[in-house]
């Protein structure tokens, strides 16, 4: 009996470590970057997408990366959700997962997807997770340093409450700012459309070490046990908002070129 306990223990430690680990954006978050992704689809990717996903919205399927945590059938997919590295290198000079990361991740989906010889099955579910790992990799934290897992050991109040500097990022100022989804979505910032193109411009690598070099700024916001309050929101939300934005865009991006 004992040691069932025991197992059980272990058991609960390591799936909350790998679930904190891995977690990036609330629901509210990714769902922001699906139906912003809306509004710069090219027509026939819309077509081909409401095919495909069988009429579901991305906002809707947003989540699903996040969702299938809690079957251990998809246990391989944890480490594709952040990637570590130290602050003061890039990511092809960093040491990498062996199990896959963020990069490999969306490599791996836009792969699956423009492979004319993958099955319905296999194009529909990586199409789901690339919708998701797209918006993760507007999280800063999700970008972050091994020795804190990404900011959720780097320790901080929020509003007075025992939190963490990842969980405010991911969740706790969006959650706090109050809207829906759709909301945050039809009040994103009006953009030009030398604006847009300037965001899509680059490739996948230019992406992630250009959010790692915002991922040093968030980790310098704050200091570990301080009590972040509505001042820290005035000065950081606005950065939040913002990635969700580039999140959505680059996402319609990504999607036009795939379709």
């Amino acid at each position: 009996m004992k040691s069932k306990i025991i197992y059980l223990l272990i058991f609960l430690i390591t799936f909350s470590y790998q679930a904190s680990a891995s977690k990036v954006w609330g629901p509210t978050g990714h769902r922001v970057v699906g139906e912003i992704a809306q509004d710069y689809l090219k027509p026939k990717t819309k077509r081909k997408l409401k095919k495909l996903l069988k009429k579901k919205s991305m906002a809707f399927l947003s989540t699903f990366a996040d969702e299938i945590k809690s079957d251990r059938n998809f246990n391989k997919y944890y480490s594709w959700h952040y990637i570590n590295m130290p602050m003061e290198s890039n990511y092809t000079d960093s040491e990498k997962n062996p199990n896959g990361d963020l990069y490999t991740g969306i490599e791996t989906c836009k792969k699956v997807i423009s492979d004319e010889n993958s099955s319905e099955e296999d194009k529909i579910f990586y199409l789901k997770m690339l919708i998701h790992f797209i918006g993760d990799l507007h999280q800063p934290l999700h970008i972050g340093l091994a020795e804190d897992r990404g900011g959720n050991d780097f320790k901080v109040q929020w509003h007075y409450d025992d939190t963490n500097l990842h969980a405010v990022w991911d969740y706790k100022m969006i959650d706090r700012y109050d809207m829906s989804y759709m909301e945050l979505a039809e009040n994103a910032d009006e953009l030009t459309k030398e604006q847009v193109k300037k965001i899509q411009e680059g490739e996948l690598i230019d992406w992630v070490n250009e959010m790692h070099e915002l991922t040093k700024k968030v980790y310098a916001s704050a200091e570990q046990g301080e009590n972040l309050r509505y001042r820290y929101s005035y000065r950081h939300f606005g950065t939040v908002r913002s990635q969700l934005q580039i999140a959505g865009i680059r996402l319609a991006k990504v999607l036009n070129d795939l379709f």
